[in-house]
C-alpha cells in the first residue's frame, strides 16, 4: 500500500477582476473520482491544505447539471461524504513530499485563488517533480505550477507539455469575461506547454513523471495512468 498526497485548496472564492468574490473551491468529481481509484487499489490517501483548513466543495460541482443528472449528481454527494481524509487535513506547510509515492492535485477554480501564488505549494511540487515520482494535476489545479519557481526566476514546469483547463473551456462556462486571468494563457507566459484537446472530452498528457488533465472528465483517467506510473 502506497501513501498518496492529495494537495487542495483552502480557498472558497476566486476574485474576479471587478473584485467580485465568485464562490467557488475544489470540483468534487476531481477529488471524488480519484479517491475511487487510488482505494479501490488499496492505497491510503492523505488530504493537505494551505494551513490545514477543511477543503471547500465548489456547491456548483454537486448540482445535477454539472454531473449528468441527478443520479450522478447523488452518486458524487455519496462519495464525497464517504471522504473522512476531507475532514482532517495535515497542514501543507507541514508536508514532506518524500512521505509519498504520488503527489496529485484536484482543480476547481479554488486553486486560482490560493495555490497560484502560494509558496510551499511550489516548494511540494518541484520537490515531487524532481523525485521522479508519479505527480498528477488536474483542470485549474495547474494554477499551481505558477508558484512553483526555482531559485534562478525561472518555473520548473516550463518546457513541460501540460494539459489544463483551457481558455475555450473558460468562455464556455461563462467566466472568461469577468477573469482576472486565464490559466491557459498564464501558464503558457511562464513557458509551459499547454497542449489543448476538445473541450469537456476526456484528454490527459504525460510527460515524464507529470501526469496532467485537462478537466473533470479527466480525473479518473489521469488517476489511472498514475496508478500505472506507480506500477
Amino acid at each position: 500500500m502506497a501513501k498518496i498526497l492529495f494537495v487542495m485548496t483552502s480557498s472558497d472564492h476566486w476574485t474576479l477582476a471587478d473584485g467580485t468574490p465568485h464562490p467557488t473551491g475544489y470540483w468534487a468529481e476531481e477529488a471524488v473520482a480519484p479517491y475511487g481509484v487510488f482505494r479501490a487499489a488499496g492505497h491510503e490517501v492523505v488530504v493537505a491544505t494551505p494551513g490545514g483548513v477543511v477543503p471547500p466543495v465548489d456547491k456548483g460541482s454537486l448540482a445535477a447539471a454539472a454531473n449528468g443528472g441527478q443520479e450522478a449528481a447523488d452518486r458524487i454527494a455519496a462519495a464525497l461524504a464517504g471522504m473522512g481524509e476531507l475532514e482532517r487535513p495535515v497542514r501543507l506547510e507541514d508536508v514532506d513530499p518524500a512521505d509519498y509515492a504520488v503527489v496529485f492535485y484536484p482543480g476547481g477554480h479554488g486553486p486560482m485563488e490560493d495555490l497560484a501564488v502560494d509558496p510551499v505549494s511550489g516548494r511540494v511540487l518541484i520537490a515531487a517533480l524532481d523525485s521522479g515520482r508519479p505527480l498528477g494535476v488536474v483542470c485549474h489545479g495547474p494554477a499551481a505550477l505558477l508558484a512553483a519557481v526555482r531559485e534562478d526566476g525561472s518555473n520548473a514546469f516550463a518546457g513541460y507539455r501540460v494539459a489544463a483547463f483551457t481558455n475555450a473551456e473558460e468562455r464556455q462556462a461563462g467566466l472568461a469575461e469577468r477573469a482576472k486571468w486565464l490559466l491557459e494563457d498564464r501558464l503558457t507566459e511562464a513557458g509551459v506547454d499547454v497542449r489543448v484537446g476538445e473541450p469537456w472530452a476526456p484528454h490527459v498528457v504525460v510527460d515524464r513523471n507529470l501526469v496532467t488533465g485537462q478537466n473533470p472528465a479527466s480525473s479518473a483517467p489521469l488517476a489511472e495512468e498514475l496508478l500505472k506510473q506507480l506500477g
